[in-house]
């Protein structure tokens, strides 16, 4: 389906349209012509005083216009502190911060107007801080700094709903009632940009951001690179980088400490995601440092018009709650295959490794039909990790109709409390790994079909418990496998579905029994050298 392409701004309050951008009456008629040619334009000589509490939302679009008419260029945001509402952006212009510039966003929503959701359907949505629609060759670069004084409309929301990990001030009814007409229509995103060609973020720092901090949608040709994002916790859905439907975007040299997710994939949700099924790929992102937040990098949980072609390569995760994250649920439909990573390294990130068809949860033993809402999740590559401090080394959990497909770990140095856990999957690969748990098995498999373990070296795994505990496996092939001193069994097979599983050139001096069939697991199924 083709997407039909929107005004981006609504607003109750009077607009003029400058171009097709819509911005606040009066400017308009104050869009100055350049007399000679230049192709940059200080916000200073359009009005802007950089004392932090005049609005000087009417001086940079009018800086910005008067950019454009020109045939684009650079407007210049000098050091000084700058506060405005909603800032439409045009293309061919580089909004510029040197050094010492701050733009604060406003905390007053009749600074945002209201605009239509660019999927169909056109939910009221408040405006971000900085935006622009239908866009080519547009830029935000330089060594300045976006706060978006996120922390007001975060206490809105937490008024609205009060959450136990976060302390709320008391507050009075006709605060609260005050709190819900604010965000009505939703937080302000920071940077926000749809159907734009040609985009760069470089340089700047983004800090307190009210929403998701940079949310390019349907967009192409993006990059972000060398920018700082810095949202403190708790701070609620303050997202770094979410590219959503989106082809070829390139982010790199990034540093992202955040609320919710450093970086999000996305593709839409459920049906409107797949009646518009425009899918985000040929997404890569490299040199990527990442402390706090719920993903270093995540994938979902919208993701129904499919996410493909993604590499993730060169990051360091500092404290996420979670690695590398793929989410989904029944009812998103879509598929998300293709992704590689590689020469991650990891630190206190409680699981390393997350693939789910369970977002939302659910019991993983029930079965489902196959219809348009089945998600489906295959094609993943994870290589050169090193994980320490983790909880889980990983999860794996498919859909009992629709198991996971495809998916191989290599060269893995990981210290956890567990293992890995693999439930409803096909062909999965775990080859030259390091593992040392506190709790139980290297390796818990359930309902897995094809399963690969070779030159596994488990640090240790717990005592009393095997190096690998599988359940209803087939097509098992073990070889090269080490065992820690002290464990007792290679392998613990149960369940009658068990299958065909091999085992050649382990090294099982240790254990007093190579592999225990129980449960239901009969001798037969083995074959041995």
């Amino acid at each position: 389906m083709k997407i039909k392409r929107r005004s981006f701004l609504t607003r109750s309050a009077p607009l003029a349209l400058v171009a097709g951008i819509a911005v606040p009456a009066g400017v308009a008629a104050q869009v100055k012509t350049a007399g000679e040619r230049t192709t940059v334009f200080n916000i200073l000589e359009y009005g802007a005083v950089g004392d932090g509490h005049r609005l000087e939302t009417r001086a940079i679009l009018t800086a910005i216009e008067t950019c454009a008419r020109a045939g684009g260029g650079t407007v210049f945001v000098p050091a000084g502190k700058y506060l405005t509402g909603a800032i439409a952006l045009r293309s061919n212009v580089n909004l510029y911060l040197d050094s010492g510039a701050m733009l604060l966003g406003s905390t007053n929503p009749a600074e945002y107007p209201v605009y239509s959701s660019p999927w169909p359907g056109g939910a009221k949505m408040i405006s971000p801080l900085i935006y622009g629609d239908k866009l080519d060759h547009v830029s935000i670069t330089g060594r300045g700094t976006i706060d978006g004084q996120g922390h007001a409309w975060w206490l809105r929301e937490w008024l609205r709903k009060p959450r136990r990990r976060v302390p709320v001030p008391e507050a009075t009814p006709e605060e609260r009632a005050e709190a819900m007409v604010a965000i009505q229509n939703g937080r302000p995103r920071l940077i926000h940009l749809s159907h734009c060609r040609d985009v760069l973020i470089e340089g700047v720092t983004l800090t307190n951001s009210p929403f998701w901090t940079i949310h390019p949608i349907f967009c192409q040709d993006v990059t972000i690179t060398g920018v700082t994002i810095r949202n403190p916790v708790p701070s609620p859905n303050t997202d770094g980088i979410d590219p959503e439907s989106c082809r070829y975007v390139h982010i790199s040299n990034c540093v992202i400490d955040v609320g919710d997710d450093c970086i999000a994939i996305k593709a839409g949700k459920n049906a409107v995601g797949r009646e518009v099924g425009m899918p985000c790929e040929n997404i890569t992102i490299t040199n990527l440092t990442t402390a706090h937040g719920h993903g270093g990098v995540s994938i979902g949980s919208e993701m129904s018009g499919g996410v493909r072609n993604v590499s993730i390569s060169n990051c360091v995760f500092d404290g996420t709650d979670q690695g590398i994250r793929i989410k989904t649920q029944r009812g998103r439909g879509g598929v998300v295959d293709s992704v590689v990573a590689s020469n991650i390294v990891m630190r206190n990130v409680p699981a390393a490794f997350t693939i789910t068809a369970f977002y939302s949860r659910g019991d993983v033993n029930s079965i489902a039909p196959v219809d348009a809402g089945t998600p489906r999740l295959r094609d993943f590559r994870f290589s050169n990790v090193v994980a320490r401090g983790s909880r889980t080394a990983g999860t794996i959990t498919g859909l009992r109709e629709m198991p996971v497909e495809d998916v191989a770990f290599s060269g893995l140095l990981i210290d956890a409390d567990r293992g890995f856990s693999v439930e409803n999957a096909r062909r999965l690969a775990l080859c030259d790994a390091r593992i040392g748990v506190a709790k139980g098995p290297a390796l818990e498999a359930r309902n897995v079909r094809g399963l690969e373990l070779g030159g596994i070296a488990p640090r240790q795994v717990a005592a009393g418990s095997p190096v690998f505990q599988l359940e209803n496996v087939q097509d098992v092939f073990a070889h090269g496998c080490n065992v820690p001193p002290g464990t007792t069994t290679f392998m613990r097979v149960s369940g009658a579905r068990s299958a065909r599983i091999a085992l050649r050139a382990n090294n099982l001096a240790r254990p007093s029994s190579a592999v225990a069939l129980v449960d239901g697991a009969e001798p037969a199924i083995l074959s041995q050298p």
